[in-house]
């Protein structure tokens, strides 16, 4: 049809569009799901084929192979070609190789190859084994692009490649995004979809953990599954790093990192984040990566630097923790489909199946071909002089040929073969050699028609390969698959430290340091613990770290619960935050009775009550866990009532309950039957109504700590321990014992505290004076004494509280 054409520009470009879309679909950027490769790389590997670059063979320039592949298989530009056949030699970007590289292949740190003029390449072993076979008409060919020669559609591959080295690619509204795994991994799941069809992800996730990048790292656990079920699915990926000491400073050497991820990108980040005040504890950076370890990162951190906190700061900041998005997106039967793992096994195994029933087939004929010359042999060497004659007496070949053929039945190609023969064929030794060449023939052919004919044995012959590939390619995991967690959150970006919180009477609350506090000797003046007004007191001091939840029990029987990094930090003369500020839901006669940390919620053990009339009350502390801003009913109270104190208890724990008027109750904590929140309790000790006694602390003994301690303090600064043996164990309910000889020199009992003796002890008095010292310098005795200094206290002060803490070199 000539001349000029009216056409839709619509349609035109619609269609046109489509075309194009679908060669770049199925022609350049996705790969097969049965080599795994795209048809660049394909043409790349059967080019070095033919050049004979084999893995014992010497390197050839790569710009020989990349105008071998541009002439004859792919019309594009040589540096698409040679890019692609970099990438194919970078031990960072594949898995299992494909090219063996001479020369600048490029490196990790982004820098380009050299120019394809001074590089060099040959095929690595298991290139060959993607290539074995080729030969035997296991693969259709199609003519190249101009028809001058012939290329193979897709490459036998006794290897799963589209798996083991994974493929990345954007095409025409679709990407494909599949990561490298374990070779023997991967083997050991096809043998099992072999051995079982109907095989359960579940059954496969056994064999195959999840990817395994060659660059290592850790690669999350969670949305594994999920990505292997559907074919899509994002995995947190991080760098591998360790915490090492050198010259009394801690530094985090980076030795691995996240797949695709550029080093020297990396190093610029981690330096851009320092800079920007993210990561202000990093005091040097260095890259020394050698060949030797091609990745190592030294991050030196300045004195006193939590390591564990800058490495999260790392994680959060910068692409040593980012994530891999899983598109398992292959060509399959000519289609873009996006496939489970399963199914691309499945798929790759029927390819296998295939190339092994094709490869039979032809060394079935050639057998076959070559036992029938050797049978027209044997007969000639039967007959030889009679042979020899007959060729004698012949004028030309084809008359020699004929007369064979009709002398002795011999085929075309048997009489040809008769008149090929040499001489030396003659001897007496090599009919010997053509018996028992034929005899092996013979075997040959009766067991590839075995298989040919029955499945079983062409699937126990493609195990047999998929085994050799594992036993002679496999090689050790590099990523490791643990449980990370989904994100970076605030709690991962702070340090896990001890800080001293106290609290005063009008209910000023702050976090300090322990640091600020330092030890004096027993008797010593003290330091000031925090700037009060003239009316105020401090009444409370306790050690908690960061990390752990702070609850609040009130007075009045509610908990809150905040955590610790979440209260206000202060120095240690500072006056704080008030408690109503951070629990604006607390009542306004309702006061902070006691405070407790804990890790979680998840713990095993209960929280054992005491309250100022001698009640006592245990509930699990997995009854806790739904604490809201508004709080929660901790423990029912009666009228007059209030709640002194809260404690973690185990099962064989005893419990010590102290009075005012210096009367001690111990008894197990079994004693007191778990019940639920919003209850009341049982008596733990009975108390004198008409001396106007009170419960005034509660003491807790692990059943395990027999040369345990109680420590008891009083209102005048004398302290004392004895033994917890001296307290008879008796049921809960009873008057108690004597704990501490109370007279005018003494005071009031203020606590009683379980210790080891290796503690600190932290002592406060009404005026806000607070001294540190070590318990261990508080003398042992009896039940019945009164103690000896802790505390020089002024004239109108006394002490209000103190608490056991461990000792600076044991935090």
């Amino acid at each position: 049809m000539t001349g000029i054409h009216p056409v839709d520009i619509t349609s035109e470009v619609k269609t046109n569009f489509i075309n194009y879309a679908m060669n770049v679909i199925v022609d350049r950027a996705l790969p097969d799901v049965r080599d795994g490769l795209k048809p660049v790389q394909r043409r790349i590997m059967y080019a070095m084929q033919l050049e004979g670059l084999y893995s014992n063979q010497k390197h050839a320039k790569s710009a020989s192979v990349v105008g071998e592949v541009m002439k004859k298989y792919h019309p594009h530009g040589d540096s698409s070609i040679y890019d692609a056949m970099v990438r194919l030699g970078q031990w960072w970007n594949m898995r299992y190789p494909m090219v063996h590289p001479q020369g600048n292949f490029g490196s990790i740190d982004g820098d380009p190859p050299a120019a394809m003029r001074y590089t060099e390449a040959r095929m690595t072993k298991v290139a060959e084994e993607v290539l074995a076979d080729l030969e035997k008409e296991t693969v259709d060919l199609k003519p190249n692009y101009d028809e001058t020669t012939v290329e193979p559609s897709v490459l036998p591959s006794a290897v799963p490649n589209l798996l083991i080295n994974g493929a990345s690619g954007i095409a025409v509204g679709m990407a494909t995004n599949i990561p490298p795994h374990n070779l023997t991994e991967i083997c050991n799941g096809l043998l099992a979809v072999i051995d079982k069809p109907d095989i359960t992800l579940d059954e496969m996730l056994v064999h195959v953990q999840g990817p395994d990048f060659p660059t290592g790292g850790r690669i999350s656990k969670a949305g594994i599954r999920e990505a292997y079920a559907t074919g899509h699915g994002g995995l947190k990926v991080r760098g591998k790093a360790r915490i090492e000491e050198k010259n009394g400073r801690n530094q985090i050497i980076i030795s691995e990192i996240p797949y695709q991820v550029n080093k020297t990108n990396l190093i610029q980040t981690i330096s851009a984040m320092y800079k920007a005040g993210k990561i202000p504890d990093i005091s040097a950076l260095r890259d020394e990566s050698d060949r030797k370890d091609p990745v190592r990162i030294v991050v030196e951190l300045k004195r006193g630097a939590i390591p564990t906190l800058v490495l999260n700061q790392l994680y959060k900041y910068t692409q040593l923790q980012g994530t891999f998005t899983i598109i398992n997106l292959s060509i399959v039967n000519g289609e873009p489909r996006v496939l489970p793992l399963i199914d691309t096994m499945r798929y790759f195994l029927d390819h296998r199946q295939d190339v092994v029933t094709r490869r039979t087939r032809y060394d079935l004929r050639k057998a076959e071909e070559r036992a029938h010359v050797l049978e027209g042999l044997l007969k000639a060497l039967d007959y030889i002089d009679e042979v020899i004659a007959l060729i004698r007496a012949s004028n030309t070949g084809a008359e020699a040929r004929d007369g064979l053929m009709a002398r002795f039945g011999l085929s075309e190609i048997q009489a040809q073969a008769i008149l090929d023969m040499r001489l030396q064929r003659l001897v007496g030794l090599e009919r010997d050699r053509l018996q028992s060449e034929y005899d092996e023939l013979q075997k040959q052919i009766s067991f590839l028609r075995s298989i040919l004919g029955d499945e079983n044995l062409l699937w126990k012959e493609i195990k047999k390969e998929i085994r050799h590939i594992r036993d002679q390619y496999g090689d050790e995991r590099r990523s490791q698959i643990s449980v990370l967690e989904e994100d970076i959150g605030k709690e991962d970006l702070i340090a896990v430290e001890d800080m001293v919180i106290t609290m005063t009477k009008a209910g000023y609350l702050k976090r300090t340091n322990l640091d600020a506090y330092r030890a004096q000797s027993r008797g010593g003046r003290g330091a000031s613990g925090g700037k009060l007004r003239e009316e105020d007191i401090n009444t409370r001091v306790f050690v908690g770290s960061t990390h752990d939840y702070l609850l609040f029990f009130t007075d009045g029987g509610r908990v809150f619960h905040e955590k610790i990094y979440d209260l206000p930090e202060a120095g240690r003369d500072a006056k704080g935050t008030h408690i109503r500020n951070l629990l604006p839901s607390l009542r306004e006669q309702e006061n902070i009775a006691s405070v407790l940390s804990v890790k979680g919620f998840e713990e095993e053990g209960c929280f054992i009550f005491a309250t100022k009339n001698g009640v006592v009350k245990k509930t699990l502390i997995t009854e806790y866990g739904n604490i809201t801003s508004a709080g929660l009913i901790a423990i029912n109270l009666q009228d007059g009532d209030e709640l002194i104190g809260v404690g973690i208890v185990q099962d064989g724990d005893h419990v010590v309950l102290a009075t005012r008027n210096g009367k001690a109750m111990r008894f197990e904590s079994q004693e007191v039957r778990a019940t639920g929140r919003a209850t009341q309790g049982v008596i733990g000790i009975r108390l004198r109504e008409n001396e106007g006694d009170e419960v005034v602390s509660m003491a807790l003994v692990p059943g395990s700590d027999a040369d345990s301690e109680l420590l008891a303090v009083s209102e005048c600064g004398l302290g004392k321990r004895t033994p917890v043996s001296d307290y008879p164990a008796k049921g809960r309910g009873g008057m108690g014992v004597i704990t501490l000889d109370v007279t005018e020199k003494t005071g009031k009992l203020v606590t009683l505290a379980r210790v080891a003796g290796n503690e600190e002890l932290m002592v406060l008095t009404e005026k806000g004076t607070v001294i540190r010292t070590r318990v261990e310098e508080v003398r042992v005795t009896g039940r019945n004494a009164q103690g000896v200094k802790v505390i020089n206290i002024a004239d109108r002060d006394s002490v209000i509280d103190a608490f056991p803490i461990r000792r600076e070199d044991e935090l």
